[in-house]
This record gives structure tokens, C-alpha cells and sequence, in this order.
């Protein structure tokens, strides 16, 4: 069920759906809150951290009021001082950057896998190498903007894992701080063979970030975050940060934000998250039939991609085509709801004209961007939906291979012929 005017149309996402098959759940919390009046802080809250603390395998979790609140007071707990640079990736949803700026700190970016859309460990280590010095006292200074270089967020972006182990290493060798983004990986796994063992996504890094906007795998009825850690410390300065740097009422230890997840929303979460893990079994399970329904047409479209050691969670099930813009209107044109993540990278937005980069400063994730299509993907999509969706897909890549041939690719056709 999908909740559209039209019967036959297929929605890129379903958000209706969870909610009406929950509501009396869902409505009851809505109850409770109002009988008790506590609508900041208090149970509610604190249960929702225990529980997404013990979800993501880490000793603590901070809810808060959005994923990019959560980023940035990570960062800054984690010790990232105004005027740092911070490196990411080009390719990825803006609130990581601000995020970064917001905490003081610059981005500069690195290039992506051409596979897995995520953080390319060995273009990380070029940029360490290559386009940073050490100065006199043994820091770590980027060349490009003559400023200190503390600490590297990789985005696990899609749902799908970066490659941890080569990242944690580079950063152990240059004494970076690692932060995660995991603000679409809700639940998906990473086997490090450093410890020998698969790690939930917010496990890893010093601390991490989590995003619960309506449309993630977890998501709230509203704004949402949380910030995950395995350290004490970080966990305390997270919590202050969020709440007019207090330690307790009226003592404000450091100056902070008002970052406070609403226990609303605290609760409406604690009572998803015991089916997160099905609705991501569920998002695999889809993943894997759309793998099979576009087996033998991997030459019209490039699938995702999953290392063996990524358990990924799907939050997008993103394509690659050389039309995207005329695939994105033929879908459309057949009731099918797409999304593109993300059109322009970061490197090339107007809001960081400022920062210099220009065109062709990160070919793979430009090539990339120009090619992705996201096709409808949540835990409700009906294999017949799928059939829909892949049979639309391949229907447009056969229309653009029939069109007329140049006169230059006829005479390679012609000459490839054997005689």
C-alpha cells in the first residue's frame, strides 16, 4: 500500500504506511507525554539513548535535536578547534560541511570510491602525503590553506560502509580524529579485521553522528539526531553542548547551544527502533531483487556496489545511467518516484565558491553526480512494484540504444563485423 492518488504510481518513499500500521503505538507515547507534562529531557529520553546506544554497539548515545547539531558538537567534544580543517568527501549532503563550519573548523575535501560512492582511502592518504607538511612542532598543516589538519570524516553514505580499517590507520599515523557520519547508516555493519569481528556504523570513530529525519531507516516525526561515542568524556561534553553548556541547572561549565531532542520525539523513536532491524532485513531483501532483476543489464545501468566486508542497510538504492535526466523523466512519466543524491557536489555549490576548487579538482565524484538516480526504496516495496520499476528502466536504456547511430559509430559497428 502506498498511500498515492494513483493506484498504479509507485512513490520513491513510503512514510505513510509505518506510521498507520503503528499509530496506536505511536499515539500512546503522544498520550504519556501530555499526562506528565515532560516534554524536554526526562525518561523518555534517556531510555531512547540506552536503547540506541546498545542498537549501535557503543557505551553512549546523545539524542539531539538534528543529525547536523549532532556532527558539529561532535566534532567540537571530540576536540576540534575553530580554524582546523576537517576532511570529507565532495560527495554527500551539504550538513556535513556545515556541520564542519559551524564548528569553527574549514572542510577540504578528498576524492570517492568510483564503487561505493564513499571516502577513497588511498586518496586520503594522497592528500595526507601529498598535499600536507608537518611544521616545526610536528603538526600536521595543509598546504592548500596553511591551517593545522585535526580530523577526517568519512560519510557512510546510502547505507553502505566505508572502508574503516584503512581509514582509522591513516588517521592513527597522522594522529587525526575520526568522526563518522553515519546519518544513513543506521544499523549497517563493517567487518574489521583489525578487531576481528563486524561493527555497527557509530561504533568506530572517536564519536559519531546520526540523523532520524522522517525519511532515514530510523526516522522521527519531525527533527532528529543523536550522537554516539564509546568515550565518557565525549559523551558529557556532547550533553552540555546541547543544553546551554550546563552540567546542572544554571551551571554552565562552557558556553553551549540549545540543541535538546523534544521526548516526543524520544519516545516515537524508542518505539521504532525495536522494528529497525527488520525494516533494514526487509531494505536488503529489496536490494537484493532489484541485483537480481537487473542481472544480464549491467552493461545499461551500474548497480550498486557492496564490499564483502559492508553489511549494507539501503537507505538509497542509487544507479548509475549516462541519461539520468531523461531516465528521471521517463519514470515519472510511469508513476515512478526517483530522487537524485546528490546533483551538484559540494566542491562546486555556490554556497563554498569561496573555497577555489573549480571543476575537475574530484573527477570521480563529478563523473558520479552526473550519473546517479536513486529508484524507490523502503522496507513496504512490493516485489511486483519492482518488477514495474526495472521493467521502466531497462524499457528507456533499450529506447536510447535503438536511437540512430552516428555516421562514426555505424562505420565502427560496420568495420567490427566480421566479413
Amino acid at each position: 500500500m502506498s498511500h498515492s492518488s494513483n493506484s498504479n504510481s509507485i512513490p520513491f518513499l513510503d512514510l505513510v504506511t509505518p506510521h498507520v500500521e503503528m499509530e496506536q503505538e505511536l499515539t500512546a507515547i503522544f498520550h504519556q507525554v501530555l499526562h506528565t507534562a515532560g516534554f524536554i529531557g526526562g525518561p523518555m529520553v534517556e531510555e531512547f539513548e540506552k536503547a540506541f546506544a546498545a542498537f549501535c554497539g557503543t557505551s553512549h548515545a546523545v539524542a539531539i535535536s538534528s543529525g547536523t547539531d549532532a556532527l558539529r558538537f561532535a566534532l567540537m567534544a571530540c576536540g576540534v578547534q575553530p580554524g582546523d580543517v576537517v576532511v570529507t568527501v565532495p560527495h554527500t549532503f551539504i550538513a556535513t560541511t556545515e556541520a564542519i563550519s559551524q564548528a569553527g573548523a574549514f572542510p577540504e575535501f578528498v576524492d570517492i570510491d568510483e564503487r561505493t560512492y564513499n571516502m577513497d582511502p588511498e586518496k586520503l592518504r594522497g592528500y595526507l602525503e601529498q598535499k600536507c607538511e608537518k611544521d616545526k612542532s610536528g603538526k600536521l598543516i595543509s598546504r592548500r590553506s596553511g591551517r593545522p589538519v585535526t580530523a577526517v570524516v568519512p560519510v557512510h553514505l546510502y547505507g553502505q560502509m566505508v572502508d574503516m580499517d584503512a581509514i582509522q590507520e591513516l588517521a592513527d599515523r597522522f594522529g587525526l580524529i575520526v568522526i563518522e557520519d553515519a546519518c544513513q547508516a543506521h544499523g549497517a555493519e563493517y567487518f574489521s579485521c583489525k578487531q576481528n569481528r563486524w561493527m555497527k556504523a557509530g561504533s568506530m570513530g572517536s564519536a559519531a553522528a546520526f540523523s532520524f529525519y522522517p525519511g532515514k531507516n530510523l526516522g522521527a516525526c519531525g527533527e532528529a539526531g543523536a550522537a554516539t561515542t564509546n568515550d565518557a568524556s565525549v559523551a558529557k561534553k556532547i550533553s552540555m553542548l546541547r543544553d546551554h553548556g550546563q552540567a546542572k541547572k544554571y551551571y554552565h561549565d562552557l558556553e553551549g547551544y540549545n540543541g535538546r531532542l523534544d521526548a516526543v520525539q524520544a519516545g516515537l523513536l524508542h518505539a521504532k527502533l525495536a522494528h529497525l532491524a527488520k525494516w533494514n532485513s526487509q531494505r536488503q531483501g529489496r536490494a537484493a531483487e532489484y541485483n537480481r532483476l537487473f542481472t544480464g543489464n549491467k552493461d545499461a545501468v551500474v548497480t550498486p556496489f557492496e564490499p564483502s566486508w559492508s553489511r549494507a542497510v539501503y537507505h538509497l538504492y542509487v544507479i548509475r545511467t549516462d541519461d539520468r535526466d531523461g531516465m528521471g523523466a521517463h519514470l515519472k512519466a510511469s508513476g515512478i518516484g526517483t530522487g537524485i543524491h546528490y546533483p551538484i557536489p559540494l566542491h562546486l555549490q555556490k554556497a563554498y565558491g569561496s573555497m577555489g576548487y573549480k571543476e575537475g579538482d574530484f573527477p570521480v565524484c563529478e563523473k558520479a553526480a552526473a550519473e546517479i538516480i536513486s529508484l524507490p526504496m523502503f522496507p513496504q516495496l512490493t516485489a511486483t512494484q519492482q518488477v514495474k520499476v526495472v521493467r521502466e528502466v531497462l524499457q528507456f536504456t533499450r529506447n536510447q540504444a535503438a536511437k540512430p547511430v552516428t555516421i562514426e559509430a555505424a562505420e565502427l559497428v560496420t568495420a567490427a563485423r566480421p566479413a
